[in-house]
């Protein structure tokens, strides 16, 4: 697998996109494996060293073969678009100011409504969760966590990121979202007091410049952990396969426009750039008032 001058293209890459555009981690991760991908790939299908003048002479045809090869191995659309955008953005940064970008059309993504959980089923989610854990603090810790995703509308990520100079709790919380933008989220009561129960519990020390929730051996959580236990409780549940983490995020903003929020605060709730990234909640409720309606209807 020959690179060439690619590898230092996409450490570049990898430095703008983290400074310049204040990508997440998990966006870059994400950015610089597709980019890395497409670099092996061509390196077989065009023969020799991938660098600057191959990569600003692509022409569709390469990345229509690239997605090909990827397709074989099982890429679905949804990734295989988000693949085509990640090198997109990788070929505009290697080519600068003159850069040419294939033209392509991306695979068609049928966009699919996300799905709310109930708030019955967050609490019977919460509490499984605390009720197996293997020790009581890592049970009061992904509790209190779990209710902060939904109270707040946090982002799993933006969650982790806090550190103990959150602690006590207040009304009001400031969060970093994504490319370090702020904003100010409420508190529910019980979300302040499952954390004070968790900072309690924790064996190890939370400083003001240590990460709020901490994982087994002290060391920062990580999402993966919280994942997993949150599949074994859907599971036991038989909760559906939705039922994620992320969901709660997604349930916080659907129950709070049912309940009559209007969408420029929902919008500074969640933290959304663009208004159109909040717009979705609205098919949500209209989604979910139509399953009540068709349940309920004796004619529908």
């Amino acid at each position: 697998m020959e690179f060439g001058l690619a590898d230092r293209l996409i450490r570049d890459w990898d430095a703008h996109l983290a400074h310049e555009k204040r990508r997440s981690d998990h966006t870059r991760r994400a950015y610089i494996a597709t980019a890395e991908r497409f670099c092996a790939f061509l390196s077989q299908h065009r023969g020799g060293a991938v660098d600057k003048a191959m990569l600003s002479a692509l022409n569709p045809n390469d990345l229509r073969a690239y997605l090909a090869d990827r397709r074989a191995g099982g890429l679905g659309n949804a990734s295989a678009a988000r693949e085509l955008s990640a090198l997109r953005s990788f070929l505009r940064y290697v080519g600068g100011s003159n850069a040419h970008v294939p033209a392509m059309r991306g695979p068609r993504v049928k966009k699919g409504l996300p799905r709310p959980v109930a708030p019955a089923e967050v609490m019977g989610l919460a509490q499984d969760v605390e009720d197996t854990a293997r020790e009581g603090w890592v049970g009061a810790r992904d509790f209190a966590l779990l209710l902060l995703l939904y109270g707040a509308g946090l982002r799993i990520g933006e969650a982790l990121s806090l550190t103990g100079a959150a602690l006590p709790l207040g009304d009001t919380l400031r969060v970093t979202g994504k490319r370090g933008k702020t904003r100010i989220v409420p508190i529910l009561p019980a979300v302040a007091k499952a954390a004070a129960r968790y900072a309690a519990a924790c064996p190890w020390p939370i400083d003001k410049e240590t990460p709020l929730f901490l994982g087994a051996r002290g060391g920062p959580l990580q999402p993966g952990v919280v994942r997993a236990s949150v599949r074994a409780a859907r599971r036991a549940l038989r909760l559906p396969e939705r039922t994620t983490p992320h969901a709660l995020r997604h349930s916080f903003a659907t129950h709070l426009l049912a309940g009559g929020a209007d969408l420029r605060s929902l919008q500074e709730l969640l933290g959304h750039a663009s208004l159109a990234s909040t717009q979705i909640y609205t098919a949500v409720d209209a989604a979910h008032l139509l399953d009540v309606y068709r349940s309920a209807h004796p004619r529908a």
